[in-house]
């Protein structure tokens, strides 16, 4: 048996794929390429590598547009037709990013609320607002506030402002006073302290004198001239309690000094000189005590006298409220003799039994609160300030600020000059250690470190100094130009006189010069010489200072001089109400009254070329002036008024042409001349209002 031929296997020969050219080595084959083209050859191929990129790109839209037929509707997408020639400016492909248009919807309701620190300017609210700032003044004109962009304007008027525009201002500069602020005392923590007490009066009725014979020491041979000059704070034990006595000076310079004395006290011992009796700066004192809310312990001193009449004081005082409590009044009074030292013990007594009713506490636990009494400069020691401690206890070593100034204390000093560790409620004592020489008058209080007393301080600081806005300084020479410019409707005054008489009769003559169209506020009178109290209120006020048969205190003049106040003194009543007069009289809007000068016709013209039209004029009546306003008068209707451009008599020019002579006259802005019209010559005058 024959076996069948194996079939022979089928034998392919499969190439060995060629590997892809590597991406270095096409790129190298390329530049060899292009370096042996032609340049004319390299322009074709250029050209056509920019049309294909340019097919491609207008294709996309369509083939992207072919693959989404089936899917779901995408978002409408805006394609940019592609641009060659925008193409080619953009810089590294990255496309051009179109502006957005600001937006028009208005901002959410956290976003209307303007946080603002006591003071902003006009600029930075309207920036904040997203307002014009020319549109915010006109707003603000349209308020009667005409203001500039850079001016301040205080928390109230911003949120006035803001409310027009549907914001809100919140006023956030008070959260750093906020460190300040103490918890309430507990009722277990409050114990007594010594009553704080002022000794007022009239000058030279012997208050210092008082205050010696208390202290049994010698004050006033060490002052000048045996008048107190500063307030002196001191402390006087009587059976075992504690009594703080402050003595003010009773001169009419120190008004507000002796303001400042009855705002810190408990009460108040006013002196009074019973041979002497009830004087201006008594009745002064008294005004103080009771504005303050403060009693009043009266001592009628100088009883040891021969003319003495202590119920002639009573009597006087009692017309001013002060009713003795013997004669069924509430007033406790006591006869006292400073310099042979009677009634000393039962004016005490008096002082002590007003001080249990009023019931004074003190809590010593917290930080110490309390008053500057006055501050000066001492040369190796720096500033130094008598305080008086109103609450809590202060401390060597403790971190103080009062107003603007701030620092740590350094040494504690009573009357006596005896260094202290602690002053409890209720002590007078002498600081050293502040960074600079704090207003009498002003609050202290005691923080935790230093750091926090210095930023109130700064932060105090920076206020002020944006609060610092210049005041319009008023004078009589001023006030025209002040009117003008709508500064001032209204005159202040301040009257110091020699005597009451004078006084009186002063300001009931300016009085009857008030007027419906113009105000005159005597804000301030009084007699005596004029002080430096009185130059610091016409500064606040903006006011003139009249002084009748009195001067100046050489302190007030150079303060007056420095503040930019104007003091006129006068010895004729006449002289003050004509000066005043004439003031207010500039304060009234000046009436305008048209006068004619004169009229003229005209008789021929000339047409001269780059002038215009001369007119060849007879002066009919009165005279024609260059410079004068001009009305053209066809028919006795008025056609053209204007001003004249040029006068002159024959080729000369002139001043003025007078009645009866020939002149050429040319109108500015005018040729439109007729022989027959009239040249009517008038001018505007300002005549001033005067009081009815």
């Amino acid at each position: 048996m024959i076996e069948p031929p194996i079939p022979e296997p089928t034998v392919r020969v499969i190439e060995k794929p060629v590997a892809p050219p590597k991406p270095e080595d096409v790129r190298k084959e390329k530049e060899k390429k292009w370096k042996k083209t032609r340049p004319h050859e390299k322009k074709v191929q250029k050209a056509v590598l920019k049309q294909t990129i340019i097919q491609e790109v207008l294709a996309e839209p369509e083939v992207d547009a072919k693959k989404a037929e089936g899917a779901a509707p995408a978002p409408e997408v805006v394609v940019r037709q592609f641009q060659p020639g925008r193409a080619a400016k953009r810089r590294g492909g990255r496309p051009v990013r179109e502006k957005k248009a600001p937006s028009t919807v208005p901002p959410k309701a956290s976003k209307r609320n303007l946080k603002i620190e006591e003071v902003v300017t006009v600029g930075d609210l309207a920036h904040r607002m997203g307002v014009k700032a020319a549109d915010v003044i006109k707003k603000l004109i349209e308020m009667g506030m005409p203001t500039t962009v850079n001016q301040l304007l205080d928390a109230d008027t911003a949120a006035l402002l803001a409310q027009e525009y549907g914001f809100v201002v919140e006023n956030v500069a008070p959260e750093v006073e906020r460190l300040i602020d103490q918890e309430e005392d507990r009722a277990e923590d409050l114990q007594p302290r010594p009553p704080v007490v002022t000794i007022m009066g009239h000058v030279d009725h012997g208050k210092t004198t008082l205050l010696d014979a208390i202290r049994e020491s010698n004050v006033t041979g060490s002052e000048a001239g045996g008048i107190t000059q500063h307030i002196g704070a001191y402390e006087v034990e009587h059976n075992g309690r504690k009594v703080v006595f402050l003595d003010t000076p009773g001169h009419e310079a120190f008004t507000s000094m002796r303001a400042r004395g009855a705002s810190v006290t408990d009460i108040v011992i006013l002196v009074v000189g019973a041979d002497d009796g009830v004087m201006p700066q008594t009745v002064e004192s008294i005004d103080h005590a009771k504005a303050a809310g403060v009693p009043i312990v009266v001592a009628v001193n100088k009883i040891d006298k021969p003319g003495a009449q202590p119920d002639r004081i009573r009597q006087q005082l009692s017309d001013h409220g002060l009713n003795p409590e013997e004669w069924g009044g509430q007033t406790l009074y006591a006869n006292v003799s400073a310099k042979k030292k009677v009634g000393i013990n039962e004016l005490l007594e008096i002082v002590l039994l007003q001080a249990d009713v009023l019931d004074l506490k003190g809590n010593p636990t917290k930080f110490a609160r309390g008053t500057v009494i006055e501050s000066r400069l001492e040369k190796g020691r720096g500033p130094v300030a008598t305080v008086l401690v109103a609450d809590g206890t202060l401390k060597v070593g403790d971190a103080i600020v009062t107003g603007i100034h701030y620092g740590r204390v350094r040494s504690l000093l009573n009357h006596k000059g005896k260094r202290l560790d602690e002053a409890p409620p209720g002590t007078p004592v002498e600081i050293q250690g502040l960074s600079g020489l704090p207003d009498a008058g002003q609050k202290f209080a005691v923080l935790k470190d230093e750091r926090t007393a210095r930023q109130i301080a700064l932060h105090r600081g920076e206020k002020e100094r944006e609060r610092a806005v210049v005041r319009p300084r008023m004078s009589l020479e001023d006030l025209h130009k002040q009117i003008d410019e709508g500064l001032v409707k209204e005159l202040n005054i301040v009257i110091k006189s020699d005597v009451q008489g004078s006084m009186e009769a002063l300001r009931f003559s300016l009085d009857k010069l008030a007027d419906v169209k113009v105000k005159v506020a005597v804000i301030h009178s009084g007699v005596g010489g004029i002080s430096e109290s009185d130059v610091m209120l016409a500064s606040a006020s903006s006011a003139v200072i009249i002084g009748f048969n009195v001067r100046p205190e050489p302190k007030a003049a150079v303060l007056a001089e420095r503040e930019g106040v104007d003091i006129r003194l006068y010895s004729v009543i006449y002289d003050v109400v004509d000066d005043v007069k004439k003031a207010m009289e500039g304060l009234l809007d000046p009436t305008l009254k048209e006068v004619v000068l004169g009229r003229a016709e005209v008789r021929n013209m000339f047409h001269i070329s780059k002038i215009g039209t001369i007119a060849g004029c007879s002066v009919l009546s009165g005279k024609i002036a260059r410079g004068a306003n001009i009305r053209l008068l066809r028919d006795s209707v008025v056609v053209f008024e204007g001003k004249l451009s040029s006068l002159k008599r024959f080729k000369d020019d002139a001043k003025e042409v007078a009645e009866g002579y020939e002149c050429g006259l040319g109108i500015d802005g005018y040729n439109d001349l007729q022989v027959g019209d009239q040249i009517e010559a008038f001018v505007i005058e300002k005549i001033a209002g005067t009081l009815a």
